[in-house]
């Protein structure tokens, strides 16, 4: 009796190359999918990150790098939430620990961090043009290799997917598009793209005979290739009987292979195998699981999409204190049932911006426009147009794409749209593309738009009313994940446009805006018990910024503005304008931020940006020094 073959489980303490598991046999590449299932989920348990996306690709993943060799070979993930496995097999797995820590491994591809990550991505829609581009270089520098755009279905709810779809599917390039469909992106996926991807699973059968049937007529010798190609117009005809209608991917000019299950390997390595073999555009489609694997991932995929920390046997995790998206939601659900004319807008994330319970109480005033942040602005500028108030909830970081719309579609005819903004600052782990500190640089270029900025909850819920009925035109209220900064407890807000906090003989003047408003009066007392009195400004309304603000900081010998944002274009910049404009003779300072901000926790963020309380205590101390040295300097000369 033959000995039962044993398979390892610890493959991933010895691969340190995607090469090596080209040796591996079905079974060994089934050991090793087990395995890094575990390792995704003991880890994220632990850093939390993207669970379901990547437990869904695990057997794509393995295929992909059975069949092509990166770098030579190149793979763009879009989004790039689903690449853990990715990483997993291209030499981090030692370090997989320190996923989306200060100073660990990216949870999002980054050339920086491996040649195998060929693009860095962050944002929806992007890998098929990316990679269309990819392929063009190499056909036209005669460069060799493959190039692999993965895509999930929810991403096809984005424009710009459309755009290099066009474009990709005219070219001669080496180009394979895997859609991979699992019929979600965060929510659940809408529109007609969903609707046509559901009758194409409908229907894998003809795709598995009709790849079975090309592979025996190539193999017969000599006259194999002839007779497949005889046959191609025979096999049109019969897919237009069989079909309602053709696959809208080859009226695009892709060669359609699929659907393939995803969690099948024998069959993703041969459609990849066959896919490669086609010196033309290929669109792969594969069906997966979000969260396959994982019982609780797979029963709420939309709830492990991102996720903090969590218990690995239940999936438990501690529910998190109230935020400022909740408080957003509430609000805007009290507003609606006082006012029919109030709808929200989300691009495919009702949970995440804290519409969940609007679209329970008022699904025909909630629409989800899938991953399409221009079109959510221009739709709610139609809206506007027509006498209603639409609302849309977006992250600070999805809204830079709606930049044009904003501009042309809202601005230049004053629709009144209002934007929530969601994640507006220093937001964490997700790193570089997922920060939000541009909106107000950009929004600030526009004219006709008012930008509130909240320190706390019930700032917001004021907030949020005077953006819908006190002003015109474009309106956004900015809020920061998560909740709010202590120190605030006995703060006041009202419906002014900026607060003064006076202190008596004080000649330094702190001005903020936001959160870290928290952080300013925090310095202030302690710049108080070190002998050096300041009052602080504190703007609400961040545009357009009262003249008045500008007249009472020129009152003051020194003013040092904070702001939780980008330097360039920012609203301290702005305020060191109208100083100018005042012919103010005085010290002023302009803290920001500079430059991209890696994956971090907002903490650390905020403190290497100079603006948590005690760097700026160190700030205005050292500007002080160094202007008292300066006087003693001049009064020696």
């Amino acid at each position: 009796m033959a000995k039962k073959q044993i398979i390892e489980t610890n493959y991933l303490k010895k691969i340190q190359s995607p090469q090596e598991i080209k040796s591996f046999n079905r079974q060994q590449l089934k050991a090793l999918c087990c395995e890094l299932r575990r390792k995704m989920i003991q880890t994220v348990s632990k850093t939390g990150g993207h669970l379901s996306s990547n437990l869904g690709v695990v057997e794509l993943t393995v295929a992909l790098h059975k069949v092509f060799s990166t770098p030579y070979d190149q793979f763009v993930w879009d989004v790039g939430h689903q690449c853990y496995a990715h990483k997993l097999l291209t030499g981090r797995a030692s370090r997989f620990a320190t996923l989306r820590k200060d100073g660990g491994i990216s949870g999002f591809p980054s050339p920086k961090e491996s040649e195998h990550d060929s693009f860095i991505v962050g944002h929806s829609s992007t890998s098929i043009s990316a990679a269309n581009g990819m392929a063009k270089a190499k056909t036209l520098l005669g460069a060799g290799g493959t190039v692999v755009a993965i895509i999930g279905d929810g991403a096809l709810t984005g424009g710009l997917a459309y755009e290099g779809l066009s474009n990709a599917g005219r070219s001669k390039d080496r180009l394979i598009v895997v859609l991979n469909d699992n019929g979600m992106s965060i929510s659940r996926n809408v529109g007609f793209i969903a609707r046509h991807l559901a009758s194409l699973r409908a229907r894998p059968h003809y795709v598995r005979v009709k790849m079975k049937f090309s592979n025996l007529l190539i193999s017969i010798p000599l006259i194999g290739k002839t007779l497949r190609n005889g046959l191609l117009h025979i096999k049109t005809k019969l897919k237009k009987i069989m079909y309602s209608r053709s696959s809208f991917f080859e009226e695009m000019g892709f060669n359609y292979i699929g659907p393939l299950d995803g969690h099948d390997l024998d069959d993703l390595i041969h459609g990849l195998q066959a896919a490669k073999k086609l010196d033309r555009p290929v669109l792969l489609h594969v069906a997966t699981i979000k969260g396959k694997g994982c019982d609780f991932a797979e029963k709420d995929p939309d709830v492990f999409h991102g996720v903090s920390g969590f218990d690995v046997l239940t999936g438990s995790h501690e529910s998190s204190c109230e935020c400022f998206s909740d408080v957003f939601g509430e609000e805007l659900c009290e507003l609606a049932s006082q006012d029919q004319r109030i709808c929200a807008i989300t691009a495919a994330m009702k949970s995440g911006t804290g519409l969940a319970e609007f679209n329970a109480l008022y699904p025909k005033r909630c629409f989800d426009v899938g991953i399409a942040e221009e079109h959510a602005v221009t739709f709610a500028a139609g809206l506007a147009h027509n006498d209603a108030l639409p609302v849309f909830a977006v992250y600070s970081t999805f809204l830079q794409r709606s930049y044009d719309q904003i501009l042309n579609d809202a601005s230049i005819s004053g629709e009144h749209i209002i934007m929530a903004v969601d994640r507006a600052g220093i937001v964490g782990q997700d790193g570089e593309t997922h920060q939000g500190i541009f909106d107000v640089a950009f929004l600030n270029t526009i004219p006709n738009v008012t930008v509130y900025s909240p320190s706390c909850f019930a700032e917001l819920r004021i907030n949020l009313r005077q953006a819908i009925y006190d002003v015109s035109g474009v309106a956004a209220v900015r809020y920061p994940r998560g909740g709010e900064l202590d120190g605030l407890e006995d703060y006041q807000p009202d419906y002014k446009p900026y607060t003064l906090f006076k202190e008596n003989g004080a000649k330094i003047l702190l001005a903020t805006y936001g959160r870290i408003f928290a952080n300013v009066r925090k310095a202030a007392e302690m710049l108080y018990d070190f002998g050096i009195p300041v009052s602080v400004l504190k703007l609400t309304r961040i545009m357009p910024v009262e003249e008045e603000c500008a007249i009472i900081a020129s009152g003051y010998d020194k003013v040092f503005f904070f702001e939780e944002g980008i330097r360039n274009g920012g609203i301290g910049e702005l305020f060191g304008s109208m100083l100018i404009g005042r012919r103010y003779a005085g010290h002023y300072e302009n803290t920001a931020i500079e430059g991209f901000v890696p994956p971090c926790s907002p903490n650390i963020g905020l403190q290497r940006a100079g603006l948590d309380a005690e760097s700026i205590v160190n700030r205005v101390s050292a500007a002080c020094s160094e202007c008292e040295t300066n006087n003693r300097w001049a009064r020696t000369v």
